[in-house]
């Protein structure tokens, strides 16, 4: 039986079981809890759903890590406070500490470094692996993963956890555009608010993938600029020639490093609560007991 590596972007589930799941989900102590248990609960439903035989959750080590803010020191900033720090919802950073205790408590194997984001500890795993691998995200840079040929996947969040959506290579072109090799291409040309990238001026998304699928990406759309005499359209070899600059520091920004120093990950799924003790005392202080037992069966059924 062949396996698969499912990669969580742990942020982006809890992230969306918080937005997802009511205000009025507390924990007997009054605190919001609905992160808590929609994380779990957004487990169980993906390991239900797609049966992987290993899981791996990847935190945030560093959110916006220096070398990124280095070379584009906008990087993010949107979603940054005046300490660095990043915004986070009402209530949210209390559960998420319950999340990132109960994980390693439950069994579940987590991968993290303080100096790379979870995008990049992904990317290494999937890197590592020769077995088809599942990543789990409601960040659209992880498209730039999504590989065929490699059987490598993104089941995407952005509209919740129970109508994620799968994605091989051709879903990628047919949404986007571009092939998955050149996401991060189309993104740094078109521009993405959400990350500090500004764009190139006068590109918008439709000629982003017009540029990227004539001159096969950046590295071709630059070369095309500098030679005289080809057919690039004299306002766009203007525009890439002013911001070639940019170019390079946005698509080192922007690629998922994939070769981050964190230790080989046992991705073996849970059996029995590796702390039992912890699980019972967060699960009662945290009102969330209902939800690790369904996530335990989604689990033990994976192994059945």
């Amino acid at each position: 039986m062949v396996g698969m590596l499912m990669l969580i972007d742990a942020a982006s589930l809890w992230y969306r079981a918080y937005y997802g799941l009511p205000s009025s989900i507390k924990a007997p102590d009054g605190r919001r809890a609905g992160a808590v248990r929609g994380f779990f609960d957004g487990l169980a439903v993906l390991a239900r759903k797609y049966s992987p035989t290993g899981m791996v959750c990847c935190l945030e080590g560093n959110w916006r890590p220096q070398w990124r803010l280095d070379l584009m020191p906008g990087y993010k900033a949107d979603r940054a406070l005046a300490d660095g720090s990043e915004d986070a919802p009402e209530g949210l950073d209390e559960q998420v500490a319950a999340i990132e205790a109960l994980l390693p408590a439950l069994g579940v194997t987590t991968a993290t470094h303080p100096e790379y984001e979870a995008d990049d500890v992904i990317a290494t795993l999937a890197a590592r692996t020769a077995e088809p691998v599942l990543v789990v995200t409601g960040d659209r840079d992880l498209f730039q993963l999504v590989d065929d040929e490699r059987e490598r996947k993104v089941v995407y969040l952005a509209r919740g956890i129970s109508k994620a959506e799968l994605f091989d290579g051709e879903a990628v072109a047919t949404k986007f555009g571009v092939d998955p090799r050149h996401y991060v291409d189309f993104a740094v040309l078109r521009g993405d608010p959400s990350d500090g990238l500004p764009g190139v001026k006068g590109v918008g998304a439709k000629t982003a993938v017009t540029l990227v699928n004539t001159y096969g990406g950046i590295a071709g759309l630059k070369a095309a600029a500098a030679e005289d005499g080809s057919d690039l359209p004299e306002r766009h070899r203007k525009a890439i020639n002013e911001a070639a600059d940019y170019l390079d520091r946005a698509v080192k920004v922007s690629t998922a490093v994939s070769d981050v120093p964190v230790p080989t990950a046992d991705a073996t799924l849970p059996g029995l609560p590796k702390d039992r003790a912890k699980v019972e005392a967060l699960a009662e202080e945290w009102g969330v007991a209902s939800a690790l037992k369904r996530f335990n069966e989604a689990i033990i059924a994976q192994e059945a």
